[in-house]
C-alpha cells in the first residue's frame, strides 16, 4: 500500500471514530458541536477583524485627528470620545455573542445529562437491574455531553479572555494616538 492510501484509512478511521463519539453523546453533542463551530466562526471573525479591519479604522481617524489637532478649539476632545466610544463598540460589541456561546456550553452538558440519566432509568423501567449494558450506554450517554460541554467552555473562556484583552490593547493604543493636550 501506498503512504497515501494509508493516510486515506488512517483519515476515514478517524471520521469513523468521530461519528461513534458523537453518535454515543447523543443529539445534544450535535448541538454542542453545532455551537462550536459557530463559536470558532466567531473568534476567527473577531481576530482577523482586529488584524486587517481595523487597523484602516484606525489609521484613517489617525489622520483625521492629525488634521484636526491643527486647528484651535475645544470641540475636539468631543470627538475624539466619539471615536473611541465607536472603537470599543466596534471591538467589543460583538463578543458579547461569543459570551452567550460559552454560557451556553456547560447547560446544554447538562441537558446532555439529563436526557442520558433519563435513558438509564428507561432501561431500568423496562428490565429492571437485569440489563447492565443498556444502563452503561445511558451513564455513558449522560457523562459524555457534560465533559463535552466543560471542556468547550473552559477553552471558550480562555480564548475570549484573550480577545478581550487584545480588544482592550487595540483601544488603549487608539487613545494614545488620538492625544489631545
Amino acid at each position: 500500500m501506498t503512504d497515501l492510501h494509508l493516510r486515506w484509512l488512517s483519515l476515514v478511521d478517524g471520521a469513523y471514530a468521530l461519528l461513534d463519539f458523537m453518535a454515543a453523546g447523543g443529539a445534544v453533542m450535535w448541538a454542542l458541536a453545532a455551537l462550536c463551530v459557530l463559536y470558532w466562526t466567531l473568534v476567527f471573525e473577531r481576530i482577523w477583524y482586529m488584524r486587517r479591519v481595523f487597523p484602516r479604522w484606525v489609521e484613517t481617524r489617525r489622520q483625521a485627528w492629525a488634521r484636526l489637532d491643527a486647528e484651535p478649539g475645544s470641540w475636539q476632545r468631543a470627538v475624539r470620545s466619539a471615536w473611541l466610544a465607536q472603537a470599543q463598540q466596534q471591538l467589543a460589541g460583538p463578543l458579547r455573542m461569543s459570551k452567550t456561546l460559552v454560557a451556553m456550553y456547560p447547560l446544554l452538558g447538562l441537558l446532555g445529562t439529563v436526557s442520558g440519566m433519563i435513558a438509564v432509568f428507561d432501561v431500568l423501567a423496562l428490565n429492571g437491574t437485569g440489563n447492565p449494558r443498556g444502563m452503561a450506554a445511558g451513564v455513558w450517554q449522560a457523562t459524555l455531553p457534560t465533559m463535552a460541554g466543560m471542556v468547550l467552555a473552559i477553552t471558550g473562556l480562555f480564548s475570549l479572555a484573550r480577545l478581550e484583552r487584545l480588544s482592550r490593547q487595540a483601544l488603549d493604543r487608539l487613545a494614545d494616538q488620538l492625544r489631545h493636550d
